[in-house]
């Protein structure tokens, strides 16, 4: 048996670390949901709490509010392993570097003030961090799309060869989705309220105390505190939390973008198979241990097996919702803590990942030319029905050698290993000597692709670029990915 005893010196490498912080998720995201970001932002509430409450007439003076502002960062993250009450560990915290102020800090409030109103601004945060970023991975998509709107490629259903597209158009239908995402993650984000100022069971009891049976003052309370949190708008009802059916409308559109990414990747490693297009590969980057001429898309591998991660985590907060008791039950915190920070760290990812992907996809283009040319005679056949009847032939006669003739290439095709000679065959027959002269023409692979560059202008111009605008300030930002 061999065991490895831990090293003093290993620090936390002795200990798990989540990869979605320690290998993949970025700065500005991870910071989102950090302890320092939280703790800083419970005092920020305290601080509203007590100004709004100085506004409408409680003893509170200037000074207290000073001394709270001053000390707003000063944080014991020790404390809270004395109490087993994170909430009053970090009252207790703060008055300690308060003590004018410490009479008032958390005045009429529960713990669900700091902490469910600082998952919302987290929530709040963390969609503007996605949006910016998903942003530029459909400005890098549609920039991708526009130069290659007429470069004519196979298009495939069932994953067999079918009608010729254009690689542009096919970006667009990833970007189709894409653009539907960005209005799920805003319509979330801006449906987001503040929980506010409701106190334990969300009956605003402990308020209507403090401020002598006023319920207007109560009210302008509530309303003081969401505006200074940067909230248009609070919830008009809680119990002691707001209801977790907003948990569930958040991953669920975070869900939904793992599936949309998940696609557009399994797309890419499709066609890095066929040597069509491929991401980024780094001139030192190796792509497999044992076999050194591989070229393995590992970058759009790791946004799949992330975004099937990100789909799965919604099950949390459907299950979390569906089992609190009246008003609330405290078996949604150790569950809300994992699964809302998971949520939005890979979904950071996954765009960080994809941000790199369409910023370097390579395109072959004599690749596709050659899969086309291997398909298309097949895809001609009904082009020549209709130019030999419109030089006098009969369609159904026509057919019939056509058929023949297919099958017969076909076959050295699939049991011969051989090229497609349908079009050698056809050249060879003397029934088709009419339109010999046409037959380039109408194997022209720009004949076979409809409408698809026009298509591809007309998206970008009127759903694409509009879309872009308000994200246009963060547009040149640079993802630094760890391989």
């Amino acid at each position: 048996v061999f065991h490895v005893a831990p090293h003093k010196d290993l620090g936390s490498m002795n200990r798990y670390r989540s990869p979605l912080v320690s290998r993949y998720a970025s700065k500005e995201m991870s910071y989102n949901f950090s302890e320092k970001k939280k703790l800083i932002t419970w005092r920020k509430l305290w601080i509203f709490l007590a100004k709004a409450e100085k506004a409408l007439g409680l003893p509170i003076t200037d000074a207290q509010i000073a001394e709270m502002e001053s000390h707003a960062e000063d944080i014991d993250f020790e404390e809270e392993r004395k109490l087993r009450h994170d909430v009053m560990a970090h009252v207790h915290t703060f008055a300690h570097c308060c003590p004018t102020a410490a009479p008032i800090i958390h005045l009429g409030a529960m713990s669900c003030y700091v902490g469910d109103n600082t998952d919302l601004i987290a929530l709040r945060d963390g969609f503007n961090i996605l949006l910016s970023k998903l942003a530029r991975v459909i400005d890098r998509l549609a920039n991708f799309a526009e130069e290659y709107a007429d470069l004519p490629t196979l298009g495939f259903t069932h994953f067999q060869p079918a009608q010729l597209t254009t690689v542009g158009k096919r970006a667009c239908l990833w970007l189709q989705e894409l653009v539907m995402d960005v209005r799920n993650l805003e319509r979330a984000r801006d449906d987001l309220c503040f929980r506010g100022v409701k106190g334990t069971t969300g009956t605003q009891a402990s308020f209507l105390q403090l401020f002598q049976g006023d319920h207007d003052k109560v009210e302008e309370l509530d309303k003081m505190v969401t505006e200074m949190a940067g909230f248009k708008k609070a919830y008009l009802v809680t119990g002691q939390t707001y209801s977790h059916e907003v948990d569930i409308h958040c991953l669920a559109r975070l869900a939904s973008l793992g599936a949309s990414v998940h696609k557009i990747c399994t797309d890419i490693r499709l066609l890095a198979n066929l040597k069509e297009i491929e991401e980024p590969f780094e001139k030192e980057q190796i792509g497999s241990s044992a076999m050194p001429y591989k070229r393995n898309p590992m970058r759009a591998e790791r946004c799949c097996g992330l975004a099937r991660h990100l789909i799965a985590l919604v099950g949390d907060p459907l299950q979390t919702d569906s089992v609190q008791w009246p008003e609330s039950t405290l078996d949604d915190s150790a569950n809300r803590r994992i699964s809302l920070p998971e949520s939005f760290l890979t979904a950071d990812i996954i765009l960080s990942t994809l941000q790199n992907i369409t910023e370097g996809l390579v395109v072959y283009p004599k690749v596709i030319e050659r899969h086309i040319r291997h398909e298309l005679p097949f895809m001609a056949t009904e082009n020549i029905i209709m130019a030999i009847v419109k030089a006098g032939g009969n369609r159904q006669e026509c057919h019939e050698k056509i058929r023949v003739l297919s099958q017969e290439a076909a076959a050295v095709v699939k049991q011969e290993g051989g090229d497609n000679d349908l079009l050698a065959r056809i050249q060879r027959d003397p029934y088709f000597a009419p339109i010999l002269g046409q037959l380039d023409a109408l194997l022209d692979p720009k004949t076979f692709i409809g409408r698809a560059p026009q298509q591809v202008k007309t998206f970008l111009a009127e759903e694409v670029r509009p879309l872009l605008e308000p994200y246009k300030a963060n547009m040149d930002v640079k993802v630094e990915l760890v391989l």
